[in-house]
């Protein structure tokens, strides 16, 4: 049976990072696990293959949550990577990091440590900011995050000249001393190829005698003596294998696969557990609560103008940007369609931005989970203008169905179960059509085609946010951090709460969802547990 000092599970945004981190130095032992396989894949190395890979079998868990009542009982797609990268070689690469009191209020729970101030230094250490670094930015670090603003379509200038006419400052970088505002989206792209943590962190680390991969091999429980973690089981090729863990075994499977494996070793609610025949390893209910996530609607409109519609609709189109994109890495292929962006608060009493914006200069009819293709837009000029709250106040959770580990778990993500998150969102449609109505935006629109102009009262608009929204992909918080072993998961320095030398890093330890994308934080939690494990190692 192999033998590490660290055994990691799943090779995602944070599990990368803990690869590279706790390898560095040749001291320590670490193996890799990692359920899905090679990101040398066309689909995840081309910036807008995105499209394909949030839909494809092998890259892809392809998640359904449950009937869902707050979206009229329609079940949410959720994508999650499953692939060398983790969901970090599948996401739209919009780099992030959330505001400077989603992290105070992470410490005002009774986390410390886990301030702005505590870990800007840990962002500025992961980032390697093309523009250069300063206070907030930094440079030299393994992720690469590219400013687009020169290359951007045409059309996001009426975006931004209409959000400062609808009064919005002109924002030129959301990751720098405050969100607020509009402005144009960085992204973790590298000389045209797409800068996933498989990129960044894990490709230079795999060179490393002491440090072992092993893909294909999906965990199915986590092994224990006693109260003590010593490893962990799983299935590749059909076969059963086990690898053992000398100091510590690490979740970081993500915010579905981590509390669901956590479930299928014993550690979770003992009812759930018993009722699936599994045995009690260590009783703790709140592995599985605590689900937050984003949710967010489009407002989609015919332009007067040209937009990537007209260029990635036509065969002769895709062909030339192709090849534009084969011979120099770059054009709209080697971008994110999320373009514009912004932050800001839906009414003036709040105290810091409460929703997000997004442009997209491309517009498409969203089918079916598993039909959607970002090369396949509508047959018009077309654009979106979307929204998703930053702080939703639903919870919702996850269990296991069955014993069996290759069931998908049950989500129930409790979208719009408050009133607080309805009523923001209805302030946020009203703004779009404010946004809508400026000069500059006017200038491109020739009409809204949805919600369309038939929805005018709040009543109706309520009922197109619930019959429209959809999840933005960012789940958190289902093993929690805090200090209360009854209300989280995970102490302050992730050690799972009443056990041995197990730990959970990865988005699922978020107390509180962060405003934005959830990509940059969950990779600044990877280097955060890597200095919390090796300075409990030492």
């Amino acid at each position: 049976m192999d033998e590490f000092d660290y055994v990691i599970v799943g090779a995602g945004s944070a599990g990368c990072v803990l690869a590279n981190r706790l390898s560095d130095g040749g001291r320590h032992r670490v193996a890799l696990l990692e359920a899905g396989g090679s990101d040398l894949n066309f689909w995840v190395r081309m910036p807008i293959g995105y499209g394909k890979a949030f839909y494809h079998d092998r890259l892809n868990w392809k998640y359904l949550t449950e009937p869902v009542p707050g979206f009229d009982g329609r079940q949410s797609y959720w994508p999650r990577g499953k692939v060398i990268g983790g969901s970090s070689s599948i996401n739209a690469m919009v780099f992030i990091r959330g505001q400077a009191e989603d992290f105070d209020g992470w410490r005002a729970l009774g986390n410390p440590g886990w301030g702005y101030e505590d870990v800007l230094p840990l962002f500025r250490r992961m980032e390697n900011n093309v523009a250069g670094a300063d206070e907030w930015r930094g440079k030299g670090g393994p992720l690469t995050v590219t400013n687009i603003e020169g290359v951007v379509h045409p059309l996001c200038r009426n975006y931004l000249a209409g959000g400062t006419e609808a009064g919005l400052s002109r924002n030129p970088d959301f990751n720098g001393v405050t969100q607020e505002g509009v402005g144009i989206y960085q992204i973790t792209t590298r000389n045209g190829f797409r800068c996933s943590t498989a990129t960044a962190y894990l490709a230079p680390a795999r060179r490393r005698a002491n440090l072992r991969v092993i893909t294909a091999a999906h965990a199915t429980r986590v092994l224990f003596d006693g109260k003590r973690a010593v490893g962990v089981e799983y299935r590749q090729g059909g076969e059963a294998r086990q690898v053992r863990a000398r100091c510590a075994v690490i979740l970081a499977a993500g915010a579905v696969n981590t509390p669901q494996l956590l479930q299928l070793s014993g550690v979770g609610d003992p009812a759930l557990l018993k009722r699936h025949g599994i045995d009690v390893v260590h009783a703790a209910p709140a592995v599985g609560r605590n689900l937050q996530d984003h949710i967010g609607f489009d407002h989609l409109y015919r332009s007067r103008q040209p937009t990537l519609n007209d260029v990635l609709r036509p065969w002769l189109g895709r062909l030339r940007v192709g090849l534009r994109y084969v011979l120099t890495r770059s054009g709209p292929l080697s971008l994110s369609v999320n373009q514009g962006g912004g932050f800001f608060r839906t009414s003036p009493e709040r105290m810091r931005p409460n929703m997000q914006l997004y442009f997209s200069p491309v517009s498409y009819t969203r089918a079916i989970p598993g039909r959607r293709a970002l090369m396949s837009p509508d047959p018009f000029p077309g654009f979106l203008v979307g929204v998703s709250n930053c702080h939703p106040t639903s919870r919702g959770q996850l269990a296991i169905r069955s014993a069996d580990p290759f069931a998908a778990p049950e989500i129930q993500p409790n979208y719009l179960s408050t009133e607080e998150d309805v009523q923001e969102l209805l302030e946020a449609a009203h703004f779009l059509r404010r946004l809508s109505r400026t000069g500059p935006m006017r200038e491109i629109i020739e009409e809204e085609i949805r919600p369309g102009p038939a929805i005018l009262d709040d009543e109706d608009l309520i009922a197109d946010i619930r019959a429209r929204s959809g999840s933005v992909f960012h789940p958190c918080g289902t093993c929690a951090m805090g200090p209360d072993a009854a209300t989280s998961v995970v102490d302050p320095r992730l050690r799972v709460h009443g056990l041995e030398a197990l730990r959970v890093v990865d988005a699922s330890v978020f107390p509180r969802i962060t405003a934005g994308n959830l990509n940059a934080p969950t990779i600044m939690v990877g280097e955060k547990g890597a200095d919390l494990i090796l300075a409990d190692t030492r």
